[in-house]
């Protein structure tokens, strides 16, 4: 039996491991052994993934037997929890209502001179300083950093802390008992904080779910875990599309070229998707249990079995995207599943569009002489992590 997950070829950073697109091509569904030695179903086709991430027999709750975790389970002896996006309807959906207003659209493209300030202001900062800079250091995460913290209510000055603790907690390679600290360290300190919003609100999202609270709708624990979940996947995953994304353009320099070259805002919006795509950071599979048989693609799931759905090959099926692994940054990829699909689609799409579409229509323009100021050899990945990218980006211009 395949062992997932894969481990990605060598000199091919940006492709899914060649055993995926092998079992799309010849056993789109078929079983895999995890790393506790159990085993789960691997769907690889971009239909099958849609259809089964919209059906309301599939459960994302990891607390159903059956359930295929990625490592081990954080010990939950306090009793906290990580928002909704482990949850089901209709909690899920209740609880996510409480946070859908500022991700709507309308609201984001309000925010997008906030953020084209803060992206003009950390390229000033790099031209007016020395180099080689880290990418990653000094831009790829200040901005959606800068940005969520905003959002929530969240002073920025404590970005070393929770930047810290949320690269522990999405690292599979790091100890459980380890990722269980930080995230009680992130948890405590969200607790905390809107403990002091509660006495001293304001204009964010965590004043927000003060609200909430006091109006018996939901209660600070749930507040806690929710501020976490946002905190976290507002900064990690736009962090590592950001230099990845660059990364990726820097080894395509047709591509990059293409794009610095566009002018109109959809064409720049059509290659962040493209890019969300190409990359797929989300790169271990989302994972759910069947709550009742399900018969798919000719083959049953049964009641119970674990599910795996990893998008990064559902985007390069080639029934669906026409030469699925050469970067297009023109092409029209917006079907794509690098958000998910279903009711559990990320909450935060809207906004993350906004600042990459901001950062890939700027810092290149800005920075024509960009280049690595290493090799791309020399460039460590997060192959260990829940989300894929790039420790460490050196460039120059």
């Amino acid at each position: 039996m395949t062992t997932y997950p894969m481990t990605r070829a060598e000199g091919c950073p940006f492709d899914p491991p060649p055993e995926l697109g092998e079992l799309q091509r010849e056993e789109p569904l078929s079983r895999v052994e995890i790393w506790d030695g159990s085993s789960a179903w691997l769907v690889t086709r971009y239909a099958d993934q849609r259809a089964l991430l919209a059906d309301q027999r599939v459960s994302a709750d990891p607390d159903r037997p059956g359930y295929p975790m990625s490592g081990p389970a954080r010990p939950r002896g306090d009793d906290t929890s990580i928002g909704f996006i482990l949850m089901d309807d209709p909690e899920h959906a209740r609880l996510r209502r409480m946070v859908t207003a500022p991700f709507m659209i309308k609201r984001v493209e309000a925010m997008r001179p906030a953020v084209q300030k803060i992206v003009d202001d950390l390229i000033d900062s790099m031209l007016a300083g020395p180099k080689p800079v880290d990418l990653v250091e000094v831009f790829a995460l200040p901005v959606p950093s800068l940005v969520i913290c905003t959002l929530l209510g969240v002073p920025y000055t404590d970005h070393d802390f929770f930047q810290e603790n949320s690269r522990n907690l999405i690292r599979i390679s790091i100890p459980v008992e380890e990722r269980s600290a930080s995230f009680k360290r992130l948890y405590d300190y969200l607790d905390e904080l809107i403990g002091f919003k509660i006495e001293n609100p304001g204009d964010d999202l965590l004043s927000t779910l003060v609200e909430r609270i006091a109006s018996g709708e939901l209660t600070r624990r749930d507040a806690a875990g929710i501020g976490v979940l946002l905190l976290i996947a507002g900064h990690e995953t736009t962090a590592n599309m950001i230099a990845l994304g660059t990364l990726a353009l820097l080894e395509h320099p047709d591509q990059l070229e293409r794009l610095r070259g566009f002018t109109e805002p959809k064409q720049i919006a059509l290659a962040v998707e493209e890019l969300l795509r190409y990359l797929n950071i989300t790169h271990n599979g989302r994972r759910r249990v069947a709550l009742e048989d399900i018969e798919i693609g000719g083959t049953t799931i049964r009641a119970g079995d674990g599910i795996i759905l990893p998008n990064d090959i559902g985007n390069r099926d080639p029934g669906v995207f026409d030469d699925p692994d050469r970067l297009d940054v023109g092409r029209d990829a917006r079907k794509h599943v690098a958000f998910g699909f279903g009711v559990h689609q990320c909450l935060g799409q809207p906004l993350a569009r906004m600042e990459l579409q901001v950062v890939y229509g700027t810092l290149y323009k800005r920075l024509p002489g960009l280049r690595l100021a290493t090799t791309v050899e020399e460039i460590p990945f997060k192959h260990d992590g829940a989300v894929y990218g790039v420790y460490e980006l050196p460039v120059t211009w």
